[in-house]
């Protein structure tokens, strides 16, 4: 069945290197919000017109995927509830599974990976977060509901084997 995976996490927890090896090992398609950030502004701004008309385009493509019958990797910070819920109904519409793929980094060692060591990570592609950006984002995630049909990923210990493990228990917990 195709699946529409939103990624839960703070800033630097893991969640675009667990993307890439969700896409690589279910066939997926990567949608990366800073990676399309890139591509679609020349100087990100990252202002609230900005972020809407990311996002805008982003749903869209998303919603067109799912239509054309692929599995979705939505790969931003889908730390509010909301959010996750309007990509949840455009699942449903489309026929597609929703999960929430939770990466629980601690905020110490996240915090550490987005503000210190983001330089030349190609998951990094702003390089180092400041910390200020960093607390708000991490301040604002709400974690996901037990009825969000989650995933909970350990974001130090990101390997294809444990990734594959963790898909399958998943996979295996809600067969129907």
């Amino acid at each position: 069945m195709q699946t529409l995976y939103l990624m839960v996490g703070y800033p630097g927890s893991g969640k675009t290197t667990i993307s890439k090896i969700i896409s690589e090992q279910t066939g997926a398609v990567h949608l990366w919000a800073d990676h399309e950030r890139q591509l679609m502004f020349t100087t990100p701004q990252r202002s609230h017109a900005e972020n809407i008309q990311l996002y805008d385009e982003l749903n869209d493509r998303t919603d067109e995927l799912l239509r054309q019958g692929k599995s979705v990797i939505f790969d931003t910070n889908f730390n509010f509830y909301r959010d996750r819920e309007r990509l949840r109904r455009v699942a449903a519409r489309n026929g597609a599974h929703a999960v929430v793929v939770w990466v629980t980094t601690a905020r110490d060692i996240a915090r550490e990976r987005a503000t210190k060591h983001s330089e030349g990570q190609e998951t990094r592609i702003w390089g180092n977060m400041p910390e200020a950006d960093f607390d708000r984002i991490a301040g604002n995630l709400e974690p996901p509901r037990p009825d969000e049909h989650v995933i909970e990923m350990d974001g130090t210990d990101i390997t294809p084997t444990y990734i594959t493990q963790k898909l399958q228990q998943h996979h295996l917990a809600h067969q129907s």
